[in-house]
């Protein structure tokens, strides 16, 4: 989904920041105080749009830093040499006769 990449986000967060500095400067212009612009339901709303933003792409960072150690982790595990200690060893083949015992029948 494309609403989930960065660089859509990014967008979104440009517009919203452009939106946000456009309705500021328009109450700004029409002489409010600063107590009733930060209570304009507008700029309330644009703000929570920043904010969320900016929370999914703190998300998206972390997704990346996390897929980024893990692909190192990967990458140092295949490097490593292998420790053939670690590995199975095979069981050995019983001969002819060997292998399962009969089992001893009860004395009555």
């Amino acid at each position: 989904m494309g609403s989930k990449k960065k660089p859509t986000q990014l967008k979104h967060k440009v517009q919203f920041e452009k939106k946000l500095a456009e309705r500021l400067a328009s109450l700004n212009d029409q002489g409010m105080e600063a107590e009733r612009i930060n209570k304009d339901a507008l700029v309330k709303q644009l703000k929570a749009r920043v904010r969320a933003v900016n929370s999914r792409l703190k998300a998206i960072d972390a997704h990346e830093k996390k897929t980024e150690e893990l692909a190192r982790m990967k990458a140092e595990k295949l490097a490593a040499p292998r420790n053939e200690s670690k590995e199975k060893k095979p069981e050995p083949v019983p001969v002819k006769g060997e292998g399962k015992k009969k089992k001893k029948e009860k004395a009555e």
